[in-house]
C-alpha cells in the first residue's frame, strides 16, 4: 500500500484560545468507534484512526458518552502508538459513568455498547473525577482539551438550570479553571448542539474553545449573526463538528436521511436536493462543499469529521482537499441557499 500524501491544508494547524495549543485543518472525531448505529471491531477501529494519522490528521476528539465509554478505550490504545507531543487529544466531561443497573435503551444510537450508564454530574468534584476516569479509560495522562459535553436545553429541557447552576455554583467551571491553571489540561471549552448555551458559557466563564456540531454548516448559518462573531471577537476557537449534519449532507438525498439525529424533515430534505443539484452543475461532490465551507470562517479552527473505516477516512480527506471553483459559491448564494455573509473558500 502507498503512502498517503499529505495535505497541507490538513495538515495546517490554527491556534485555539490565547495559549499555544493548535489543532489540524481536520479532525476525527470519535462517536463512531463508539458504535454510532452500527458497531466496528477494534482491529477497524484501530485501521480508522491510522488512517487518518498518515492523511495529516492530529486532532482526535471523544467523550465518555461514545459507546458508554467504548470509544475512549479505542482511541487511546490507538493513539498509544504516536508520539504523545505530535497530536492534540480532547475529551468530555459532564457525565459519570457506572455499572448498568436499569436496562439499555437502543434508541440511544449505539450498538453493542459497554456495560455501563450515565450520571449527569457538572459539579466541581464530577469533573474533576469524570477527568481521572477519562485519563485511565484512554490509558493517556496528558489530555490537551476538556469540554463540558452537553449542557444546555437541547439535551435537558428543563432540567437545564438545575444543571448549569452545578457548573456555576457548584463549581464545575471552577473545577476547570484550577485544572487549566495547574497545566493539567491546556484548555477548556463546551461541547454542544446549540450555540445559545456558548453565549451563556462566555458571559460566566473564560472559554478558550467550544465544539459546536451541526449549527454553522452548508445547510443553516444562524450564528453567523451572533455566536461567531463574539466568538471571533473573544478568540474562542470553534471545533467545528457536524458538518453533515448527522450526515444528509455525506450521502445527500438518496442516502439515510439522518438530521441532528433524527428523521429529516421535508423541508430539510428539499434543500439538501437544491444544493446537490447546485454542487453537481459544478461537478463538485456534496461532501466536498460540506467540509470545506465551514473552515473558510475565521473562528472555525479546525473541522472534525467521523469516520468509522479507513475508507471513509479517505473519503473525507478526499474531500476536504478537493479543489472548488469560486463560481459555486457565487451560485449558491444566487439560489439563496448560502448566507451572503458567510465566507468562503479561496478557489
Amino acid at each position: 500500500m502507498t503512502a498517503t500524501i499529505i495535505d497541507s491544508k490538513i495538515a495546517q494547524r490554527r491556534g485555539i484560545g490565547r495559549g499555544a495549543l493548535k489543532v489540524s485543518g481536520l479532525g476525527l472525531g470519535t462517536a463512531p468507534l463508539g458504535g454510532l448505529y452500527r458497531d466496528l471491531s477494534d482491529a477497524e477501529a484501530h485501521a480508522t484512526v491510522a488512517a487518518a494519522w498518515d492523511a495529516g490528521v492530529r486532532y482526535f476528539d471523544t467523550a465518555p458518552h461514545y459507546g458508554n465509554t467504548k470509544a475512549e478505550h479505542r482511541l487511546g490504545d490507538a493513539l498509544r502508538a504516536y508520539p504523545r507531543g505530535d497530536y492534540v487529544l480532547s475529551t468530555k466531561v459532564g457525565r459519570r459513568f457506572v455499572p448498568r443497573v436499569t436496562p439499555y435503551d437502543p434508541n440511544d444510537g449505539w450498538q453493542n455498547p459497554l456495560p455501563f450508564e450515565a450520571i449527569y454530574d457538572y459539579t466541581h468534584d464530577g469533573i474533576l473525577r469524570s477527568f481521572e476516569d477519562s485519563q485511565q479509560r484512554l490509558g493517556i495522562v496528558d489530555i490537551d482539551i476538556l469540554l463540558v459535553h452537553d449542557i444546555g436545553r437541547v439535551t435537558h429541557g428543563d432540567r437545564h438550570p438545575h444543571y448549569w447552576r452545578q457548573l456555576t455554583e457548584g463549581g464545575g467551571f471552577r473545577a476547570l479553571d484550577g485544572l487549566r491553571s495547574s497545566g493539567a489540561i491546556k484548555a477548556v471549552g463546551l461541547g454542544v448542539n446549540e450555540g445559545a448555551v456558548i453565549l451563556d458559557a462566555m458571559a460566566e466563564f473564560d472559554l478558550d474553545c467550544a465544539l459546536l456540531a451541526g449549527r454553522y454548516t452548508l445547510l443553516e448559518q444562524a450564528t453567523l449573526g451572533d455566536l461567531l462573531p463574539a466568538c471571533e471577537k473573544r478568540g474562542v476557537g470553534i471545533l467545528l463538528g457536524g458538518a453533515f449534519n448527522s450526515g444528509i449532507l455525506a450521502r445527500g438525498v438518496g442516502g439515510d436521511l439522518k438530521f441532528n439525529y433524527g428523521t429529516a424533515p421535508r423541508e430539510v430534505v428539499e434543500r439538501v436536493a437544491r444544493l446537490e443539484a447546485v454542487c453537481a452543475s459544478y461537478d463538485v461532490p456534496l461532501t466536498a462543499a460540506a467540509l470545506q465551507f465551514p473552515y473558510a470562517h475565521p473562528a472555525v479552527s479546525t473541522v472534525l469529521t467521523g469516520a468509522r473505516s479507513a475508507d471513509e477516512v479517505r473519503g473525507n480527506v478526499g474531500s476536504f482537499s478537493r479543489p472548488i471553483p469560486a463560481a459555486l459559491w457565487s451560485a449558491l448564494r444566487d439560489e439563496g441557499l448560502l448566507d451572503r455573509r458567510a465566507p468562503v473558500p479561496e478557489s
